[in-house]
């Protein structure tokens, strides 16, 4: 629980401070005048140090003062000289993909659903010989045309793939769901 400091606790606190300054500076006079062999009277007793009145400036001098501040800043900073205009850049155009591209993504993406259609119907015993069958191709056909680049033997990978691909089922007639 907090004490509550009345106003006689903290006037008599003030008073006690007061006097025990007074004491204190009587003991520092005493040790002056034994430094100096002055009396203690002579010596005029020390005083807080009066207040300086702040001085105000004027709109004027305030100008000024900001003016050479900004002066000061320019020599510092160099030359204040506009970037040169640099080239407008163009606007970035915008790729668009071509026809021939589309169809190319087109005609892969419904290959890959036919394959995925097809693997689901196909037999199990099938679907476990359909890998092996396809790497054995890919592998020999990349050891008989050895390319001299990256997509030359992308190209030549595609090829085996497109030979070693089962041939794709008939496309089913009739409705789904009958």
């Amino acid at each position: 629980m907090p004490r509550l400091l009345t106003n006689e606790i903290v006037t008599a606190a003030i008073t006690g401070f007061e006097q025990q300054k007074e004491k204190i500076d009587a003991h520092i006079a005493n040790l002056r005048q034994m430094l100096s062999g002055v009396s203690a009277e002579t010596a005029a007793p020390p005083q807080a140090p009066a207040r300086r009145k702040r001085r105000t400036m004027s709109a004027a001098g305030r100008r000024a003062v900001a003016e050479a501040q900004r002066k000061r800043w320019a020599e510092k900073k160099g030359p204040a000289e506009p970037p040169a205009p640099a080239a407008p850049a163009a606007p970035k155009v915008k790729r668009r993909i071509s026809a021939e591209g589309m169809k190319r993504i087109i005609a892969a993406t419904k290959k890959r659903w036919r394959l995925a259609k097809a693997a689901k119907t196909q037999p199990a015993a099938a679907k476990k010989a359909a890998p092996a069958k396809k790497k054995a191709a890919v592998k020999k056909a990349a050891v008989k045309a050895p390319a001299k680049t990256a997509k030359k033997r992308a190209q030549v990978k595609k090829a085996a793939l497109k030979a070693a691909a089962p041939p794709a089922a008939p496309a089913p007639t009739g409705t789904v769901g009958q």
